[in-house]
C-alpha cells in the first residue's frame, strides 16, 4: 500500500553517520580502509592524465571491461559515479507506480519519492523470503536488493525472474553480489529491456571515497537514464577503477575475498549467537542482521565502548531492536562480543 507521512530523513540515513572517527567500525560495509596496492598503483598511474577531460574512449574501455566480465555487449553497460547515482537516475524512467521491496537499502525509494514518483512498499516478514505475488500487478517499476541490505538474504534468481512482465522494469541492486562466492543468483548476464542490474565497487575494493559502479541493461533503457545527465559524469580515476576491477585478475581476487568473508561471517555469527544475540540466518552478504532486546540501548552502549554499529529502524519493516554489523576479522569481533556480553542485553 502507499505509505503516508514517509520519513524522508530516515530514508536518507546511512551507516557512515554512525562510524565516527576513532570508533571500531561495524556500521559501514566497506571491506578494508583503502584499495589493494595494485589498484592504488593503477589509480596513481592515471594521475598524469588529469589535465585532460575524460574521453568517450576512456568510458568505452571501462564499459568493454565490464562487458567482458559479465559476458554481455558493451552497449548494455552504463558507468556510474557509485551505485547511488544509478538510483538517482531511476525517476527518468517515468514510472507510474514503483514497488520497492523492503527491508532494503532506502536510497532508491528516497530518489523516487523526491522526484514525485508514486511508491508502494512490499514489506517482507522474517525470514524475508520474496513472493513475487506480493508485488502489485500495476507496478511498472520494481526495485529489489540481492543480496539484500540489511537482511543479508540472497533471493533465488528464478524468483526475481518471476517479477518480470511486459511493460515492467525490474531493478536488481547487486551491490554486494561480488561478496557472494560464485555469484550463483546474479542476473547480470541477463540484463535487458525489462531488467536493470546495478553493481557497486565501493565495498569490496574500498572505493567509497571515489564513487564507482555501473548499471547493466538494454541500450534503449540506459539512454532514458542518461537524458539530461551532466557532461563528464565520471572522472578519469573512476573510469580507471571500473576497468581495473573488471579485469580477470581482479575478479579472481574478489572471489577469493568472498570466500574469506563467508568464513568470517560464519564464525562471527556463531560467536554472536553464543553471546545471546539473535542473528539472521541464512546470511550471504558481508554483514549480519541482529535482533536484540533493547537494541537502541545496546547500540548506544557499544558507541560508549568505542564500537559503531548500524541502526536499522530507518529500514522499512525493521525496528530499534534490529542492528546491522559488517563482517570483520576475528580480532575485531573479539571486541564486539566482549562488549555485547558486558552490556548484558540478549535477543
Amino acid at each position: 500500500m502507499l505509505a503516508d507521512h514517509v520519513d524522508l530523513a530516515g530514508l536518507r540515513h546511512h551507516g557512515d553517520v554512525e562510524a565516527l572517527p576513532g570508533l571500531l567500525d561495524f556500521a559501514v560495509n566497506v571491506q578494508g580502509s583503502a584499495p589493494p596496492p595494485w589498484l592504488r598503483d593503477r589509480l596513481a598511474g592515471a594521475l598524469d592524465s588529469l589535465g585532460r577531460y575524460p574521453s568517450a574512449a576512456d568510458d568505452r574501455i571501462a564499459r568493454e571491461a565490464v562487458a567482458s566480465r559479465h559476458g554481455i555487449d558493451p552497449d548494455h553497460v552504463l558507468t556510474l559515479a557509485g551505485g547511488a547515482e544509478g538510483f538517482a537516475l531511476l525517476p527518468r524512467l517515468g514510472s507510474r507506480l514503483a514497488a520497492v521491496v523492503h527491508p532494503s537499502f532506502t536510497e532508491p525509494e528516497l530518489a523516487l519519492r523526491e522526484a514525485g514518483v508514486p511508491v508502494t512498499r512490499v514489506v517482507l516478514e522474517p525470514p524475508y523470503t520474496l513472493d513475487p505475488a506480493l508485488v502489485p500487478d500495476e507496478a511498472d517499476l520494481v526495485v529489489v536488493g540481492n543480496p539484500t541490505n540489511p537482511t543479508s538474504v540472497l533471493h533465488p534468481a528464478q524468483t526475481l525472474r518471476a517479477l518480470r512482465r511486459p511493460g515492467r522494469i525490474v531493478v536488481v541492486d547487486e551491490a554486494f553480489m561480488d561478496a557472494v562466492p560464485g555469484e550463483p543468483e546474479s542476473l547480470a548476464a541477463e540484463a535487458g529491456s525489462g531488467l536493470l542490474v546495478l553493481r557497486s565497487l565501493t565495498k569490496t575494493w574500498a572505493l567509497a571515497g571515489l564513487r564507482c559502479g555501473y548499471v547493466l541493461g538494454a541500450p534503449e533503457v540506459l539512454d532514458r537514464l542518461v537524458t539530461g545527465r551532466a557532461h563528464w559524469p565520471l572522472g578519469t580515476l573512476q573510469l580507471t577503477a571500473i576497468a581495473a576491477t573488471a579485469a580477470p585478475r581482479a575478479v579472481a581476487e574478489s572471489m577469493d575475498r568472498a570466500r574469506e568473508i563467508a568464513r568470517d561471517r560464519t564464525a562471527m555469527g556463531e560467536r554472536l549467537r553464543a553471546a545471546g544475540v539473535g542473528v539472521g540466518n541464512p546470511a550471504t552478504a558481508p554483514f549480519l542482521l541482529l535482533h536484540v532486546r533493547d537494541g537502541e540501548l545496546l547500540r548506544k552502549y557499544l558507541g560508549q565502548q568505542g564500537i559503531a554499529v548500524r541502526r536499522c529502524d530507518t529500514f522499512p519493516g525493521l525496528g530499534p531492536d534490529h542492528l546491522r554489523v559488517a563482517v570483520r576479522p576475528a580480532a575485531d569481533v573479539d571486541r564486539l562480543v566482549d562488549a555485547v556480553r558486558a552490556a548484558g542485553i540478549s535477543s
